[in-house]
C-alpha cells in the first residue's frame, strides 16, 4: 500500500486548535482491593506506596495530572506498540468523542483476551471505568482533507506501521493531538490520539461512570451500573473476526 510521505513542517502547515473532551474506557480502578492485605487504614497507605515505587516513573510533565490521565505516559507499549505508538516511542494518550466508542475499542481487546484463551469459555461482567477528559491542543484531523486521501492506511486493522510513523512525524511537528477514525467501532466514531501530556487543560477527569462489561466469543456487552440511568451497547465479534489472529492488530 502507497501513501504520502509527511514531513514535519508539512504536518505543521496544516495544524489547527482543538478543544474537546474525550472518553476512555479502562478496567475498573479500586483503591480497596489492598485492603484485604493489611490491618488499618495507615498500613494500606504504605503498602500502596510500597507498589507505586516499584513502577516506571511518572514523566515529570505529567505529575500534576490524576493517575487516570497520566498512566498511558508511564508504562512502555507491548512488543508491537499500538496504532499511533512503535514499541520505542513515547507514551500516547487514546480517547474518544463518545462513550460507544470508547467502549468499542476497550471491548475490542477484552475479546481478543477472550480469543487467545481457548481454555476460557466467556468473561462474565466485569466493573470498568469510563472517564471524560478535557483536551486544549494543536494537531491535525486524519479524517480530513488534505490526510484523508491516505484514509486506506490510517484504517487499517492489521497494519498500524503508516500510523506509527506518522505519530512520530507529528511529535516532530509539535503536535500535541492527532484525531483519527476507530476502526472497532462499526459506526466508526472519531478518536483522539494525545501526544502529550501537556494537552491536557484539568489535571482531573471531568466525569466518572462504572459500566459492566461481558465477554462472549460473538460479542461483547456493556451495560452502564446506575440506577438512575440505564445504558447499554453491544457489538458483535464477527466485525473484528477477521484481526483476531493477527498479533500486530493493534
Amino acid at each position: 500500500m502507497s501513501f504520502t510521505t509527511w514531513t514535519p513542517p508539512a504536518v505543521a502547515s496544516e495544524r489547527r486548535q482543538f478543544a474537546l473532551t474525550l472518553w476512555r474506557a479502562v478496567e475498573a480502578q479500586h483503591v480497596v482491593s489492598t485492603m484485604p492485605l493489611v490491618d488499618s487504614l495507615e498500613e494500606q497507605a504504605v503498602l500502596e506506596a510500597v507498589l507505586d515505587a516499584g513502577k516506571p516513573a511518572v514523566p515529570l510533565e505529567a505529575r500534576h495530572l490524576h493517575y487516570l490521565l497520566f498512566t498511558p505516559f508511564r508504562y512502555p507499549p507491548s512488543r508491537w506498540g499500538s496504532r499511533f505508538r512503535a514499541s520505542q516511542d513515547p507514551g500516547v494518550f487514546y480517547g474518544a468523542n463518545e462513550i460507544r466508542t470508547a467502549c468499542a475499542e476497550l471491548g475490542y481487546w477484552r475479546w481478543r483476551f477472550l480469543n487467545d484463551s481457548p481454555a476460557l469459555p466467556r468473561i462474565d461482567a466485569r466493573a470498568q471505568t469510563l472517564f471524560e477528559v478535557r483536551v486544549e491542543t494543536s494537531g491535525v484531523a486524519l479524517d480530513q482533507p488534505p490526510f484523508d486521501r491516505d484514509r486506506a492506511a490510517w484504517t487499517d486493522p492489521d497494519n498500524h506501521e503508516p500510523c506509527q510513523a506518522f505519530g512520530r512525524v507529528a511529535r516532530e511537528a509539535g503536535l500535541g493531538m492527532i484525531r483519527y477514525t476507530s476502526v472497532r467501532d462499526p459506526q466508526h466514531g472519531p478518536c483522539g490520539a494525545v501526544l502529550t501530556p501537556r494537552a491536557f487543560s484539568h489535571p482531573m477527569p471531568l466525569a466518572t461512570t462504572t459500566w459492566m462489561l461481558t465477554v462472549r466469543r460473538d460479542r461483547v456487552m456493556w451495560q452502564r451500573d446506575d440506577l438512575q440511568q440505564r445504558d447499554s451497547f453491544e457489538f458483535e465479534a464477527a466485525l473484528w473476526q477477521r484481526t483476531s489472529d493477527t498479533p500486530e492488530a493493534r
